[in-house]
């Protein structure tokens, strides 16, 4: 396949959320999907691109769906040399054996749709009652900063029962109304973490049950990933009555690629003990101490921490909390000793273990943090020799907190 949308700019690859998926990856999906494949499946991608998902030698009537309409053009080409036995210069070779052994019927079709407009079956051409199992890689994205060139506005139309503020939830939404038996997507961990955004998702979770899920990093996307990386995750879920609920996704033991098992609620979290977000109601005052307002890990790591100044973005810290926004802080002067996978969370804390480690937090705060000095008069921030044991310290603490994801 190719290595990219080679016929879209980098703006039109951001406005379209197109990029390219590593064979790897597409590999895990198929493998992650098996055992929930039947004989008479249909499996579709409804944002293919170039159709990467897409795999001749599986013995399956597969359907690729994109809105643009060149990507189409170029994945029906590259489908229909490989069908024939001929060597498309940008695909692998596939065996010409196994390719041959594919009836007519399970060749794979193209389709011009955009799918989150109108979602329905028939516009794929695929029966109400047929076992449907959805593939891909979804564009994710926040659709208020799009960036729109030559991509017309009406586009990205998207209905609106299924209408939220990023192109991804859209896309789970489509696939209920699709009514699929399966999913197995890539999208950012995020989605599930956050309590807002399951929130947004909940008509989809509602009726689908978390089987299995992989995190990797953004990384992998090295045209899509230029900063700071974040979870993706490659999600399985079977249609459920039941559904699942935000708790249950919090308590799921995730897989991580080169890493250890992740569940998210084993452990405490910073929002326990600190206001996150301003107070609208409360005005700053003479002497009140400033911080940015919290979201989660990635967030800490690009804002600042205590500021002088007052702004829509900024909480008046409860005193009574202070040594709370001090660790803060400080972890995120030591995030680097965090991985990538905890990036949409909270701030993690072991409430008893930073009691103990309390002072050296604040020696390594004060010393960025002067003016939080007359708060703290028993600890000298100018000590070099206490300074460097507190770094050792605050290594000290994190490593049993993360345990093996230090």
């Amino acid at each position: 396949m190719t290595s990219h949308q080679q016929h879209l700019d980098y703006r039109e690859r951001v406005n379209l959320g197109s990029y390219y998926t590593d064979t790897r990856i597409v590999d895990t999906v198929w493998r992650m999907l098996r055992a929930h494949l039947r004989a008479d499946s249909v499996v579709l991608d409804s944002s293919c691109g170039y159709g990467n998902f897409l795999k001749a030698d599986m013995p399956y009537r597969q359907i690729g769906a994109d809105i643009d309409e060149a990507a189409i053009k170029t994945a029906s080409e590259a489908s229909s040399h490989t069908r024939d036995g001929h060597h498309h210069p940008s695909f692998p070779r596939k065996r010409e054996s196994r390719t041959k052994a594919i009836s007519e019927q399970n060749r794979i079709a193209f389709h011009t749709v955009n799918a989150l407009s109108g979602p329905q079956r028939s516009r794929y051409r695929i029966e109400p009652d047929v076992h449907l199992c959805i593939i891909g890689n979804p564009p994710y994205n926040d659709r208020t900063s799009l960036i729109r060139n030559r991509i017309k506005r009406d586009a990205m139309t998207v209905d609106d029962d299924i209408k939220t503020r990023d192109l991804g939830m859209s896309f789970l939404l489509s696939y209920g109304k699709l009514a699929a038996d399966v999913v197995c997507v890539l999208h950012p961990l995020s989605y599930l973490i956050k309590r807002a955004n399951f929130n947004a998702i909940r008509k989809f979770t509602s009726c689908y049950k978390l089987a299995d899920g992989t995190i990797i990093s953004s990384g992998v996307f090295k045209q899509a990933s230029k900063s700071m990386h974040f979870p993706i995750l490659i999600g399985l879920y079977v249609r459920s009555d039941s559904g699942f609920t935000h708790d249950e996704a919090l308590d799921f033991k995730f897989k991580v690629t080169g890493g250890s098992d992740f569940t998210p609620s084993q452990f405490d979290d910073i929002s326990r003990y600190v206001r996150k977000y301003p107070d609208k109601s409360r005005k700053p005052g003479n002497g009140d101490i400033l911080f940015w307002t919290l979201r989660d890990i990635n967030a800490l790591k690009r804002n600042r921490t205590f500021v002088e100044k007052p702004s829509d973005n900024t909480i008046i810290v409860d005193r009574r909390c202070l040594d709370y926004y001090v660790y803060i802080d400080v972890v995120k002067h030591f995030a680097h000793h965090i991985p990538y996978y905890f990036g949409n969370c909270d701030v993690p804390i072991d409430a008893p273990l930073f009691s103990k480690y309390r002072s050296h937090f604040i020696l390594d705060c004060l010393r960025r943090h002067p003016n939080l000095t007359p708060h703290y008069p028993s600890i000298d921030p100018h000590d070099e020799v206490a300074a460097a044991r507190a770094r050792k310290k605050i290594q000290q603490y994190l490593q049993q907190l993360l345990g093996p994801h230090y």
